[in-house]
């Protein structure tokens, strides 16, 4: 059988992903003509439809659907190989696209921008702040290379290394501090008192889990979307909220009367890098782990 066309196949990753022909022929920088034909050119060349098509509406076939996984690793390797050419097999250099989650990416932008420029000089460093389900998205279609993400969590097909250990402390307005139980007991409070990161953030699960506030009905159902919002929350003297200490170390808690306390049972949420099964940048993934582990408030790598 004749080898696909790559293009042929990053065509059809691309419709997958935008599902709409014309979008999808846009972001290829293609006619919408030359993506169709391509798409019929991978059902004739495999014998099979990809595609179950009615006027203009189209669903994906399961062959469809599973040639579109496969496609995403085969043009993953062969964007990896093409890296290689083009820094003539030096795994120090070339284009490195990491991602990071929002209650993580302020407080290590600039580090991690200081240590790949001082130790890496010629990796192309392009950084990008978003969900952990959009980069873990991101990174199995290969538009990302590496993430940093909050841990434990599940991610199937890929690697996982810890670089560090973060502390979660209790925040509360100094006038409230008196109120609070002694010795700590969570269940104590009034109900509806702390507040939590919306559930798209995962360090909402990570504080909920390793605090033991589980089904709690002292979880308010204000939800905030930062954790410069979960500040102001506590700064309202309305209840309580859970902070990592890698934000309190960059001062998130400067500009409000609050005291924060070290959660009970010293409480914490792993930070780690993930990447992609079967990488060949292994080796540049566990350096960059070495120079941004002694970024976090407990380092778990040594230099």
């Amino acid at each position: 059988m004749k080898w696909p066309n790559l293009k042929h196949l990053h065509y059809l990753v691309t419709l997958h992903q935008v599902q709409h022909f014309n979008k999808a022929a846009q972001q290829c920088h293609v006619s919408q003509s030359t993506l169709s034909t391509a798409i019929q050119n991978l059902e004739e060349q495999f014998g099979c439809q990809l595609l179950e098509r009615d006027h203009k509406t189209f669903v994906f076939t399961s062959f469809g659907l599973e040639l579109v996984e496969r496609s995403r690793h085969l043009l993953n390797d062969a964007n990896e190989l093409i890296d290689f050419a083009q820094t003539a097999g030096n795994w120090q250099a070339g284009k490195l696209k990491l991602g990071v989650i929002p209650t993580i990416a302020p407080f290590i932008f600039e580090g991690v921008l200081n240590q790949v420029s001082q130790n890496l000089p010629q990796i192309q460093l392009q950084l990008q702040e978003d969900t952990t389900e959009n980069l873990l998205r991101q990174l199995s279609d290969g538009s990302l290379d590496l993430l940093v993400l909050a841990l434990p969590m599940d991610t199937p097909g890929c690697k996982q290394l810890v670089i560090g250990h973060d502390p979660f402390h209790l925040i509360a307005h100094s006038d409230l501090v008196g109120t609070l139980p002694q010795p700590m007991d969570f269940s104590a409070l009034p109900k509806e008192s702390v507040f939590l990161l919306q559930k798209e953030h995962c360090m909402t699960g990570h504080a909920v889990s390793a605090c033991g506030l589980q089904h709690s009905e002292q979880v308010s159902s204000l939800a905030a979307s930062s954790l410069y919002t979960l500040v102001q929350l506590a700064n309202s003297k309305l209840g309580f909220t859970f902070m990592p200490e890698l934000a309190i170390k960059h001062n998130i808690l400067n500009t409000a009367p609050l005291v924060s306390m070290p959660a009970e049972d010293k409480a914490y949420r792993e930070i780690g890098l993930v990447w992609r099964t079967g990488t060949t940048r292994v080796r540049l993934f566990r350096l960059l782990g070495e120079l941004l582990s002694p970024l976090m408030p407990i380092p778990t790598l040594e230099k």
